[in-house]
């Protein structure tokens, strides 16, 4: 049985469809409803992954690889179709929310934690492991409003890794930090792929899809428009983003 089954699920949402560009608008705008305009995200999205199965997510801009990710992480709520998950989830998705500012690393570590399902017992035996995987233990003690947006990112990644339970879901995971912080997210990737973690990573990057997945999905206007072995997948992806001029070549190099 799969642990995660995704059936027929549509996603859209609304935006404002007029303008407001002088004052006069604005003012009238308050005594009137606003119209909006349906934008479709998703459409019919079907697929399953199996336990212990590593899988990318492809797509241009806007394709709607993050919504599929937070529709499976539960942080939205399909518009039709259905989302089975067997297993608890560890979703990486928004580096920073949730975070103190006024707070320091330590007492972040545990607020996090806490949230992403740590026990105290396991967070305080893991605190210096997450500092030393986000080279932090010089500014343990310094309020997170004095980091610069580096510095959290790489916290934020090393409390998630340090709390994956069964299925891990990654957003653009390899897009942050230096090369050694790169390498050190890589390496602990490889080892949670190693002891049987179902995970779901999403990237523009065609060289680590096809390195740390076995098999990948191309999203396109909000529909799986292929299902295959990850290299495949991210060979097909390069053509489209050519074809399109969609994102920078640099991109492609990363």
């Amino acid at each position: 049985m799969a642990i995660i089954e995704v059936k027929g699920v549509s996603k859209s949402f609304y935006i404002p469809s007029v303008r407001r560009d002088t004052l006069r608008e604005h003012v009238l705008d308050l005594f009137r409803p606003r119209p909006l305009e349906r934008l479709g995200v998703l459409e019919s999205v079907t697929f399953e992954v199996e336990a212990g199965e590593t899988v990318g997510i492809m797509g241009r801009n806007g394709s709607g690889k993050s919504t599929l990710l937070k529709i499976i992480a539960g942080i939205y709520t399909a518009d039709r179709g259905a989302v089975t998950v067997r297993g608890p989830v560890t979703p990486i998705l928004e580096l920073g929310v949730g975070w103190n500012p006024e707070l320091d690393a330590i007492d972040n570590i545990f607020l996090i934690g806490s949230v992403m399902g740590l026990s105290l017992r396991e967070i305080r035996g893991a605190i210096g492991k997450i500092l030393a995987f986000a080279e932090l233990e010089r500014f343990a003690n310094l309020k997170l409003q004095r980091y610069s947006s580096g510095m959290v990112a790489r916290l934020a990644y090393a409390v998630a890794f340090q709390a994956v339970r069964e299925i891990l879901i990654l957003d653009e995971i390899f897009a942050v930090g230096d090369a050694k912080f790169k390498a050190r997210c890589e390496e602990r990737y490889r080892e949670l792929s190693a002891v049987g973690h179902t995970i779901l990573l999403v990237s523009h990057n065609p060289g680590l899809i096809s390195m740390f997945c076995e098999r990948a999905l191309l999203l396109e206007g909000g529909r799986i428009v292929m299902d295959d072995v990850a290299p495949r997948v991210a060979e097909e992806y390069v053509k489209v983003v050519t074809e399109s001029a969609a994102v920078p070549a640099e991109m492609l190099d990363e």
